[in-house]
């Protein structure tokens, strides 16, 4: 991981244009890039010189748009829609079988940039709108807006509800993504809906762990973790609430969180670096229905997670993507007459500090305990 500066710096050389977000003392910074769909690459709360904190495939954006399936340049928040599989697939064309060989991202969150419609420092808007056809053949017009909002340090403990304690060197940002029905025909079950899909990568390390609080009462299956293959027991825990997930770049795993198991927080502490991240999503009251991104013939299509978090590591080839890890939220799907529209905002917050200041942050806001965390799995402590 180099700094914050530095990855500025490349993405500038690359020819991308920036929208960075800055506190007024020039430490907390976010770097937002409108051609790659108002994502955010990275961000850093130290300044210029600070940590890094998003995973940024230089080699990819070097490359540009390159790959006419998928352009994977990185970023700790982007803007994707789900489903990526089963009937309402927008990443299949009809008809067509659901292997990767046919696999496509939609030009629109990969290819194409979203216009900025503001920026003044601390908050910049990017809009979009698009037609798209799903797996069965239905057509969308689709309208995006996307707002990225620097929080400062009062923010910061509003949204979580805590006092941070003095030493902690905090970044947050707030991104509200909001899909509206241009069409002329209703968004429903029997049609397919579309839901917003935020996806972020991060550097991996050996001193990682992936934490989130799952909700005990609920009956059905706490964790799914059979996506490529059952996780061993050294690498993903589940008790007392708290689900603990190994996060070293070094083998290729997954879970996901369903409707009514989730709880609208994830955490992640890197005790080698002394990073505590935290993630806040809406999850909206009354009837929910999450898309299915399984590929292929789907026996539940709104039968989707909540929450997922992704290790990297060798594919069955011995490639390795990143290595990265992720953490992805996703909302309900969109079930909107024409007009309406449907939000789902998520906050991300990056604390840096000792782990006696962080302590009391992980306790209040997650119910975690940091020593727990930081020696679940005996991972390297510093």
């Amino acid at each position: 991981m180099g700094s914050y500066g530095q990855d500025l710096d490349f993405l500038k050389s690359n020819r991308l244009n920036v929208v960075e977000l800055v506190s007024p003392d020039g430490m907390a910074r976010v770097s937002v890039v409108p051609e790659f769909q108002g994502r955010v690459m990275t961000s850093a709360a130290s300044g210029l010189q600070g940590q890094s904190f998003g995973w940024i495939s230089r080699k990819a954006i070097a490359a540009g748009f390159a790959n006419p399936q998928f352009n994977p340049f990185g970023g700790e928040e982007r803007f994707w829609l789900g489903p990526e599989g089963g009937p309402f697939s927008w990443f299949f064309g009809p008809g067509q079988e659901q292997i990767f060989a046919n696999w496509d991202v939609p030009a629109v969150i990969d290819s194409e940039p979203f216009k900025v419609d503001s920026a003044n420092g601390s908050e910049a808007i990017f809009t979009k709108e698009t037609v798209l056809k799903n797996a069965s053949g239905r057509e969308f017009r689709i309208g995006i807006r996307r707002e990225v909002k620097l929080l400062e340090a009062a923010g910061i403990e509003d949204v979580l509800g805590v006092k941070l304690p003095g030493g902690i060197r905090p970044v947050a940002y707030r991104t509200a993504n909001t899909l509206t029905n241009l069409g002329q025909e209703a968004w429903t079950k029997q049609t397919g809906m579309p839901s917003v899909w935020l996806l972020g990568m991060y550097p991996p390390s050996p001193s990682t762990v992936v934490f989130i609080p799952y909700n005990e009462a609920f009956e059905g299956k706490k964790v799914n973790d059979e996506y490529f293959g059952k996780i061993p027991a050294d690498r993903l825990i589940v008790r007392d609430g708290m689900i603990y997930f190994r996060i070293d770049g070094k083998f290729r795993s997954k879970i996901g969180l369903p409707d009514g198991s989730a709880r609208g927080l994830c955490g992640s502490y890197d005790s080698g670096e002394g990073v505590l991240n935290i993630l806040k999503y809406s999850v909206p009251s009354g009837p929910r229905d999450y898309v299915n991104a399984q590929w292929g013939p789907q026996e539940n299509c709104f039968g989707g997670d909540v929450i997922n978090s992704y290790n990297d590591g060798p594919t069955e080839t011995g490639e390795v993507m990143g290595p990265f890890y992720e953490i992805e939220t996703s909302s309900p799907g969109a079930a909107l007459a024409p007009g309406e529209s449907l939000t789902h905002a998520q906050c991300t917050f990056h604390l840096e500090g000792d782990f006696e200041a962080l302590t009391p942050v992980a306790k209040e806001v997650l119910g975690a305990d940091l020593a727990t965390v930081r020696g679940i799995f005996n991972l390297s402590i510093n």
